[in-house]
């Protein structure tokens, strides 16, 4: 199902598991969170291309064992593409991401996240990781949470990271 864009980022979206679709628009939904993302970082090319994958547990789960030689499902999954040199006015290749539908919907309950607000998290998680961020030192996930928090905020959604104050 292609077609989430902005005007600088392609984003080819793959629905595996109809639960995704079910009373949202995975479309309007990545395309803002993309958005999102550009506003608050410089580190994107001019033009851009992703694809994204909603698919379950037990896809991800092979995914992560695949790729990371971890035997469980996770949530988010990003796969950056090295640096390609091409033709002026191609879009550059970013990579994939895949998300699985049960364990984003057990997070979003557990921390009592609305699901949407959640799944537009992990896609700026996501896609920050498509473009270079990374948060093994203390340095790289301070800037990549500082980032995430931002575009979260343009979408009107609370800091994942700090608890609510009363």
């Amino acid at each position: 199902m292609p077609g989430a864009a902005s005007d600088m980022i392609e984003a080819d979206i793959r629905v595996e598991d109809e639960r995704w679709s079910r009373g949202r628009d995975l479309d309007a939904l990545v395309a803002a969170s993309l958005e999102a993302v550009m506003a608050e970082t410089t580190a994107a090319p001019e033009s851009a291309e992703l694809s994204v994958l909603f698919t379950d547990d037990a896809a991800q789960q092979i995914l992560n064992r695949t790729h990371r030689g971890k035997d469980s499902p996770t949530n988010v999954l990003s796969f950056p593409v090295g640096a390609t040199p091409l033709p002026p006015g191609l879009p550059h290749p970013l990579g994939d991401m895949s998300l699985a539908f049960e364990t984003v919907e057990s997070e979003a309950q557990a921390g009592g996240i609305a699901f949407d607000a959640h799944l537009h998290h992990l896609i700026i998680h996501g896609f920050l990781h498509l473009l270079g961020y990374d948060h093994e030192a203390d340095a790289g996930a301070l800037a990549m949470e500082s980032t995430e928090t931002r575009a979260l905020a343009r979408l009107g959604i609370a800091d994942p990271y700090r608890p609510e104050q009363v």
